[in-house]
């Protein structure tokens, strides 16, 4: 009798030890994913898991926790609002509409409004903005069609929201240049290019684009 009660405690305790190892077998429950999957992000590197961003994940359906973008409609400090049209043809043939929000450029922004031109936009249209670049060169350059010349008078009847229209989504062999400049550089550069064509103030008809985006 003796014998099987120092058993079955020798038993008994052999359980118990094993079921005390420290490897768990269940994740159990957590309260903020976001912060129990902390994991490092490397620049430009795709995500590899779908459990803060996909709706059909094991966390249940719609239970989006995390998908590292600010919430719609969020302005950085010292940013402008954002462009209220959507890169479709509707979107482009509303921005004849839209006019340039800033005031008139002092000395010193037009001089960083040419500087930034010459950066982004000069490597094809030109330093005169005869669509004459680097990248053209009379047609010895690497692109066989030349970019627009922004001196024709097509270009020149051009709204000031069309183009900024063209500038943020790209147009034609033209990419995006949202994410180069910032909504404020954008539109000094059309300031610049404007002002090098020589044209005058927009029609008072037309519609300020920061007033529209506050609506």
């Amino acid at each position: 009798m003796r014998k099987n009660f120092i058993i079955t405690v020798m038993v008994s305790a052999a359980i118990m030890m094993a079921s005390c190892k420290d490897v768990r077998r269940s994740p159990g429950r957590y309260y903020m994913p976001d912060m129990t999957y902390s994991r490092a992000y490397e620049t430009y590197a795709e995500l590899d898991t779908n459990i803060f961003t996909n709706k059909t994940s094991d966390l249940g359906e719609g239970k989006i926790f995390y998908n590292a973008l600010p919430v719609h409609g969020t302005v950085a400090r010292g940013e402008m609002p954002e462009y209220p049209y959507k890169n479709d043809s509707l979107g482009y043939a509303m921005s004849a509409t839209v006019v340039n929000p800033l005031p008139a450029l002092s000395a010193d922004e037009m001089k960083e409004a040419e500087r930034l031109y010459l950066v982004n936009c000069g490597i094809c249209h030109g330093p005169k903005l005869d669509g004459n670049g680097p990248l053209y060169n009379d047609g010895n350059g690497p692109y066989t069609a030349a970019p627009k010349n922004f001196m024709i008078d097509a270009m020149k009847a051009m709204p000031e929201g069309t183009m900024f229209h063209s500038v943020t989504y790209g147009k034609n062999a033209m990419g995006s240049y949202a994410s180069q400049l910032t909504t404020k550089q954008r539109w000094e550069i059309i300031h610049y290019i404007k002002s090098k064509q020589g044209v005058g103030a927009p029609a008072a008809a037309a519609k300020d684009s920061t007033a529209m985006a506050a609506k």
